[in-house]
């Protein structure tokens, strides 16, 4: 990359792959890197959604169900043919709540697949060719629930922390490598996720659509929901040549809702 294109669009030159990117916080994620001059191949279950996004971007779109991994197996072959890999944002995920007599073994493996293994997994192909490189940038959206325990959801609790568990074992063997990982772990996000999860408090507690979305909202110290973009902005920063000393990070984005 020359001095000109990093005084311009910091990542002029980078090809970026978004998974969950279709819509949501990865839509924002693949437009605000795409802003910042990075080619982005978008990932999704929804053949619709991905094949938006890319549009919307300028990029590439492979529909893929991280689920499944010799599907996902494919995906990184179509992936290593389009370029090589400078951006690795780990953003698809899956949230589902249940007591403990009702999280069966299908819903353990199936959070633990897509929230954890999966992320684990296109690190573990991507990252030797960033490190032959010498640059490289891995962030995973996690969640404020990787670093601290809610009712009804013992898997996703599980499946998030085992993500920031990565992120920080994975920074000491990536420490000199010229590639950075980091997670970022936002609290409610207005996204379609939040809307299931508000639609689900009001059928189970009798409260209207509005009470429960503030029933969310007051968990956060600012009494708002994160938007899409704030959490892309954040991921965007983290791209940067600048951000390179954020090194096996968890930068928490909800308002102040979980303190350290």
């Amino acid at each position: 990359m020359s001095k000109d294109e990093r005084a311009g669009d910091p990542l002029t030159g980078r090809l970026a792959l978004v998974t969950g990117g279709g819509r949501g916080i990865g839509l924002a994620i693949a437009l605000r890197l795409a802003g910042a001059g990075a080619r982005v191949i978008v990932t999704g279950r929804g053949q619709a959604d991905v094949e938006s996004t890319a549009a919307a971007v300028g990029g590439h779109a492979l529909v893929c169900d991280l689920a499944d991994r010799e599907a996902t197996d494919r995906m990184v072959e179509s992936v290593r043919a389009i370029g090589r890999l400078d951006i690795l944002v780990n953003n698809a995920g899956v949230a589902e709540s249940a007591p403990l007599a009702r999280t069966d073994d299908a819903l353990w493996d199936r959070t633990m697949e897509v929230n954890a293994t999966a992320p684990f997994r296109l690190v573990r192909a991507f990252a030797p060719a960033m490190i032959d490189a010498g640059w490289g940038r891995v962030i995973t959206v996690a969640s404020n629930a990787g670093l601290t325990g809610y009712g009804y959801t013992a898997a996703y609790c599980a499946a998030k922390h085992a993500a920031v568990g990565m992120t920080r074992a994975l920074a000491i063997d990536l420490g000199r490598t010229g590639v950075t990982i980091n997670a970022v772990c936002p609290g409610w996000v207005a996204t379609r996720m939040a809307d299931e999860a508000i639609a689900r408090i009001a059928a189970r507690t009798g409260r209207d659509q509005g009470q429960a979305r503030a029933a969310l909202e007051s968990m956060s110290p600012q009494r708002r929901l994160i938007e899409p973009e704030e959490v892309a902005a954040a991921v965007a920063m983290l791209c940067t040549d600048a951000a390179r000393g954020i090194h096996g990070q968890t930068l928490v984005i909800d308002g102040g809702q979980v303190l350290k």
